[in-house]
């Protein structure tokens, strides 16, 4: 049964059946007014999907682009200006393509491909996620040709790129947590019960702080970057509460007027095996010296560990730099797979509230009976975007709150 509060749902578009979405949301403004939501897929065989959202209640899909094969996924993309940047992994280390590709995007039926980075190798599985915000650099988690982990799951590592010129990318500078690589004189980690990996997640860097790297390590935890010298990137600090809770901590929003981070640990298992997958609150007053001072309020597991699929954290929306990307500081939004997409306020950073939330039906196709809202976009006017992984497609909200 579905809920909601907080919010009005204005549509829903199962994107010509292919409702499957990952972990890519971004917004144009198009030079002619219009406003396309451009979307990654969860996995083959589609590629992306544009969608006209210029009346969110009234959603089109204007292209949808295919895969090379059944082998690799484009989880990732973002758009700025006229350039798509598009993510690929492969299924397995030494399949191409594994990289990244840059699109013009001016006329959005017919996105051209401009240029393709190279990232696939022997142990590399290509590009996870991407962020490219300011119209030169694509920061991203990605395997090397040249990489080698000394454990496969350890595969991909935070790389830069400059693209100022589109066509002809360069690669800036990359970093990878201390031990995971066969050239390290450090120990490797220590592996979690449940193992996932020491490897690069979300990789955000804001206009706000050009000289800081968010990174979610996965099960290395959090980790800030000093990137003023994009060569050779350095530790500021290291926040890990793995273990003893489960890993896979996947973003690092920063909230630099009130000196705190959000961080959010994703699910990956089904069933609340791996529970609690939680949205920390963390004082960065120093942000060398990173403490956490709470967690988002959630629904038990038992209420929602067993509806199907997986239940607990993943994305957030990110303050997205650019005009068509909702920006707060005590408003925050996340998604929690069969719990749905929830927006909490962080006025009181000690006891977060849950404010508004939206948990549909579970749609028609999927492979399990439960929604997995999969992730979140807030555009500047206040409409939530959100996505399902498996069937549902694209959810257009109005906020009432």
């Amino acid at each position: 049964m579905s809920e909601i509060h907080g919010m009005r749902l204005l549509s829903q578009d199962t994107l010509l059946e292919h409702g499957g979405v990952g972990e890519g949301m971004s917004l144009q403004k198009t030079r002619d007014g219009r406003r396309i939501m451009w979307l990654a897929h969860e996995g083959p065989p589609i590629n992306f999907t544009g969608v006209d959202v210029t009346d969110p209640s009234r959603p089109k899909v204007v292209v949808q682009t295919r895969l090379p094969h059944q082998k690799v996924r484009s989880n990732s993309l973002e758009a700025c200006g006229d350039i798509l940047a598009v993510a690929y992994q492969v299924l397995e280390p030494g399949l191409t393509p594994a990289g990244f590709e840059l699109f013009d995007i001016s006329n959005p039926e017919e996105p051209k491909s401009i240029s393709f980075v190279d990232c696939s190798g022997p142990y590399s599985r290509g590009v996870h996620q991407l962020w490219f915000v300011d119209g030169e650099t694509v920061h991203c988690s990605s395997g090397a040709p040249d990489f080698q982990p000394r454990n496969q799951l350890d595969d991909q590592i935070y790389r830069a790129f400059n693209v100022k010129n589109p066509s002809k990318p360069v690669e800036l500078g990359r970093w990878w947590m201390p031990g995971v690589s066969v050239t390290d004189a450090a120990p490797p980690p220590q592996r979690l019960p449940i193992n996932t990996g020491f490897r690069a997640h979300n990789t955000n860097v804001y206009p706000n702080r050009p000289d800081r790297a968010y990174i979610g390590y996965i099960d290395g935890g959090a980790f800030v970057l000093d990137i003023s010298d994009i060569s050779r990137p350095t530790i500021v600090s290291h926040w890990n509460p793995h273990p003893p809770y489960p890993g896979f901590t996947h973003t690092v929003l920063p909230l630099f007027s009130r000196d705190l981070y959000v961080v959010s640990d994703e699910c990956v298992m089904d069933d609340g095996v791996d529970w609690p997958k939680l949205v920390w609150v963390l004082d960065a007053r120093r942000d060398d010296n990173l403490v956490p001072i709470s967690t988002f309020p959630l629904p038990s597991v038992e209420e929602f560990g067993h509806r199907g699929g997986r239940y607990g954290a993943h994305n957030l929306h990110e303050n997205r730099p650019g005009e068509t990307s909702f920006k707060s500081d005590t408003l925050i939004f996340g998604t929690f797979f069969n719990g749905g997409v929830r927006a909490f306020d962080l006025t009181d950073p000690l006891q977060p509230k849950e404010v508004a939330k939206f948990v549909p039906d579970g749609p028609k196709g999927s492979r399990v009976p439960a929604i997995q809202i999969n992730d979140v976009f807030v555009d500047e006017n206040g409409i939530v975007y959100a996505v399902d992984r498996h069937a549902g497609g694209l959810y257009a909200l109005e906020l009432t709150i």
